[in-house]
């Protein structure tokens, strides 16, 4: 059953931060060919389109396209920060494999 991303209100309060809404932005979650397992993530502020899904929390928005949706299904969107910086990251249950760079993955 393929069931929607859900978006930690961790992540919503980062884009809060950064003020996406006030420039009439949202966070841009897809799924694209490449990377070194073979899907990689493509994380970036962007404007909605019409066919998205819409996640909304905390004032703010992220978007997934409909093609991206199958391979996020009941994904985890969250922002982390460690040492080595600070990033959006996927946890997501579909992936078999993940590439130590955290933004490639196979399924």
């Amino acid at each position: 059953m393929n069931l929607p991303p859900k978006v930690t209100p961790r992540a919503f309060e980062r884009l809060s931060e950064i003020g996406a809404s006030a420039q009439g932005q949202v966070l841009r979650v897809a799924v694209e060919g490449g990377g070194c397992s073979g899907f990689q993530y493509e994380i970036a502020l962007d404007t909605p389109k019409d066919d998205d899904l819409i996640l909304e929390g905390a004032g703010e928005k992220v978007v997934v396209d409909t093609v991206s949706l199958p391979f996020l299904s009941n994904a985890v969107i969250d922002f982390s920060e460690e040492l080595i910086g600070a990033r959006f990251v996927i946890e997501n249950p579909n992936a078999t494999s993940a590439c130590g760079c955290g933004t490639s993955f196979s399924m």
